[in-house]
């Protein structure tokens, strides 16, 4: 056997995120992985110890930059838990609404990846384009396309846009036309059927021992749990909504849950817009005196969101003053990340690791953090 160790990232096409995995391969097979991260990293939860309390809301959309909304309402809400704010009722209904776009949004971003390690970059550049209208949409909500800092403690920044549910109702009905094509263009195409069925398998017992969360647990062990359902948060239990599962967890049915996911945040989206009131406080105050100056009451809070990628967490813990005390990022895509490579990989072709980061939802910062 002759091992040739070859360098898959940081800077290569198919790396999602500045992340490097060394591959030792005989062949095209990889006979042992060793993921490096450390590419990215700016040490974020030693950073949101050293900032106030609202002074990181620029700092922690950055941990997951493709779904930066996830972010920012596990910090809002751990931060309303400690300081026991009690936040109005149609900010529950924005902040659903703005969660449930991140995610079609991301979903997109991820059906369309699929197309670079599979040569099918039709798929690239149509998923793509259309979130990229999506990203229209948080540029009028907020001013920003990537990073929003929309949801707060206390509530949201301010109101919807005038018309601007009419907008995203639009935007839902054109998906409900457009998501059909890229089934018949991703799920039924033979070269993503012969790179992704029967292959980047996740079976139970490796979901258990790495703690898998999101679709790739769903996929593996037909399981509903989705704290969207579970433990609902905002107004989670005043929608109707289905949590689709599998049995069987390779690649291609992980993309499959992701398409009938995208259906669910689309009936999500609609009974928000439905449901919402149409006028009402957006946010309350947090602090009599300056906002920077503001100190959160000490205490410590676990608080968590169902990201596209699974449970997603803050453990946040406060001594009393303008900064956190302590911070701990519970990443959702951390374990497939970076255990899942270096226990599992092994075995696969070196044109699968690429596919490895796409079909399980690894969003490199969350390592990096």
């Amino acid at each position: 056997m002759n091992e040739v160790k070859l360098f898959l990232g940081p800077q290569h096409p198919g790396m999602h995120g500045n992340y490097s995995v060394h591959m030792y391969v005989d062949g095209d097979i990889i006979k042992k992985a060793r993921p490096t991260p450390g590419f990215l990293h700016r040490g974020f939860e030693k950073l949101m110890e050293r900032r106030y309390w609202m002074g990181n809301l620029a700092l922690i959309p950055r941990i997951c930059v493709p779904e930066p909304d996830t972010n920012e309402m596990v910090y809002a809400m751990g931060v309303e838990a400690l300081a026991n704010i009690e936040i109005p009722e149609k900010a529950h209904w924005i902040r659903m609404l703005v969660l449930e776009m991140a995610r079609v949004a991301i979903h997109l971003m991820s059906l369309g990846s699929i197309g670079g390690p599979t040569g099918l970059y039709t798929a690239t550049y149509w998923a793509i384009a259309q979130r990229d209208l999506l990203l229209d949409l948080f540029e009028e909500l907020c001013g920003a396309r990537i990073y929003h800092m929309y949801i707060v403690p206390g509530g949201v920044r301010k109101d919807l846009p005038e018309g601007f549910t009419d907008k995203v109702l639009a935007m839902m009905d054109e998906l409900d036309e457009k998501i059909p094509e890229y089934e018949d263009l991703i799920l039924k195409h033979p070269v993503i059927h012969a790179r992704t069925k029967d292959n980047i398998l996740l079976p139970a017992e490796v979901v258990w021992e790495l703690g898998v969360t999101g679709i790739g647990m769903r996929s593996a062990v037909g399981k509903e749990y989705d704290l969207r359902k579970v433990k609902p948060y905002a107004y989670y239990d005043k929608v109707d909504f289905e949590v689709p599962t599998a049995t069987y967890s390779d690649a291609l049915t992980r993309l499959n849950l992701k398409v009938r996911e995208l259906y669910q945040s689309m009936r999500i989206i609609r009974q928000v817009i439905d449901k919402m009131p149409s006028k009402g406080a957006v946010n309350v105050p947090v602090s009599t005196g300056s906002a920077l100056r503001w100190t959160v009451p000490a205490g410590m809070v676990y608080s968590a969101v169902e990201s596209s990628r699974g449970e997603y967490g803050y453990f946040i813990v406060s001594d009393g003053k303008e900064m956190p005390y302590r911070i701990a990022v519970r990443g959702a895509s951390y374990p497939q990340g970076l255990l899942g490579i270096e226990k599992y990989l092994k075995g696969h072709r070196i044109d699968d690791a690429s596919l490895w980061m796409d079909s399980m939802g690894v969003c490199t910062p969350e390592i990096d953090r």
